[in-house]
């Protein structure tokens, strides 16, 4: 099962240790094992996706949720809480299970008779009271009064006891292959099998890495790269990894963020694989066009709409021009509309129905622009000195 969901992981471009695994099984019971092989035999809806969100999975939270929180680094923190309220939860007290085979305490003693004797009320209620099976079972030994001093007692662990693998998958983690497989002629259909599954040599990278080692210890880029080049490889994945780009800079619209976000890299290596693919110049290209998109559109709507995906104007670089702006077409607009609005809401309100945007983005828009102070003057103004 840990094998499973381990490969279901790295499918959804999100490898995780044997131990992140293992602590994620542990939250399922075992009638769940069905239903996570069902998940895992298929191919992954969205990606990336660890082991904990496999788990979100199967409790209902849907793939597309998952894989944002995935993204997000949600699980990371949910762990680490989980984490630190554990080690700051004290462990209950021991119960007493030490049994002693003393007598048992004597009954209280009857009141004797006139005659010296005990009474047979007082006999009669000491054995009713007593059995002779309760006689000759052992007595539990009583807990002390006085509490263990902490360094008396044994060391604690305050370690998780993670349930040890099931069934026959005694062993997570596989051996590692030689490097000298893939240099072999059978590494050839192993690396083309390989590029099909990735999009980009950093991924392609860390697929190998778990599976072979390098020649001098860990496997890295420039090792993938020599023996992609020495079977012939090297062309068609650069063909591949060039249309990635190009086609994730389009669909993002130019973001540099959102572009390595999809492609499962971090901005430094997708600059590094944009100056090793040499595709600056037409990635500049793209990212000029979708700024000369954004600062031409006349739509008062789409203009509102995108002065709050503050990010994504950051991340072309257009931001502050885009605000200046906007600003200055807003203050024209309230301008020409002051004379006749009585109030900010009347104000919006006519903005808002000349140029068929929502009321509530135009409001929003002057707040967020600073226009909202100014423009409740001129109308306190205005207001005051149109009224006898």
């Amino acid at each position: 099962m840990a094998v499973a969901v381990s490969d279901f992981c790295r499918r959804a471009k999100s490898a995780a240790t044997p131990t992140e695994v293992r602590e994620a099984l542990a939250l399922l019971a075992d009638e769940d094992d069905f239903r996570v092989r069902t998940l895992t035999d298929a191919e992954p809806e969205r990606s990336p996706l660890g082991p904990f969100a496999v788990v979100d999975i199967l409790r209902g939270t849907s793939a597309e949720l998952a894989a944002q929180r995935q993204g997000c680094g949600y699980y990371e923190v949910v762990r680490e809480l989980a984490r630190v309220r554990e080690e700051k939860t004290p462990l209950p007290a021991p119960a007493p299970t030490g049994l002693t085979f003393a007598p048992p305490p004597a009954p209280p003693p009857s009141e004797p008779t006139a005659d010296g004797g005990m009474s047979k009320a007082g006999k009669a209620a000491r054995l009713a009271a007593e059995s002779l099976q309760e006689r000759i079972a052992p007595r539990k030994r009583e807990v002390p009064s006085e509490p263990v001093s902490f360094d008396a007692q044994e060391p604690v662990s305050f370690k998780r006891a993670l349930p040890k693998p099931r069934g026959r998958f005694t062993q997570v983690a596989a051996p590692k292959g030689s490097y000298q497989t893939l240099n072999h002629a059978e590494g050839q259909d192993l690396l083309a099998s390989a590029l099909e599954q990735n999009e980009h040599r950093f991924a392609l990278l860390h697929a190998l890495s778990e599976q072979y080692n390098g020649p001098r210890g860990e496997l890295t880029l420039t090792d993938v790269e020599m023996v992609l080049q020495r079977h012939g490889l090297m062309d068609r994945l650069i063909a591949r990894e060039r249309q990635g780009i190009l086609s994730a800079y389009t669909e993002q619209r130019g973001a540099a963020g959102r572009v390595a976000w999809s492609l499962g890299l971090s901005p430094s290596e997708l600059q590094r694989l944009i100056g090793s693919l040499q595709l600056q110049a037409e990635v500049d290209g793209v990212r000029e066009r979708c700024q000369r998109e954004v600062l031409g559109s006349r739509h008062l709507t789409q203009r509102l709409d995108m002065l709050g995906r503050d990010k994504y104007l950051a991340d072309l670089g257009i931001k502050k021009r885009f605000m200046d702006m906007l600003r200055k077409d807003l203050e024209e607009l309230a301008r020409n509309e002051v004379p006749d609005a009585g109030d900010m809401a009347g104000l919006c309100l006519a903005i808002a129905r000349k140029h068929g945007a929502p009321q509530e983005l135009v409001l929003r828009a002057l707040d967020r622009l600073g226009l909202s102070e100014g423009l409740r003057k001129q109308l306190q103004a205005h207001s005051n000195y149109s009224s006898p």
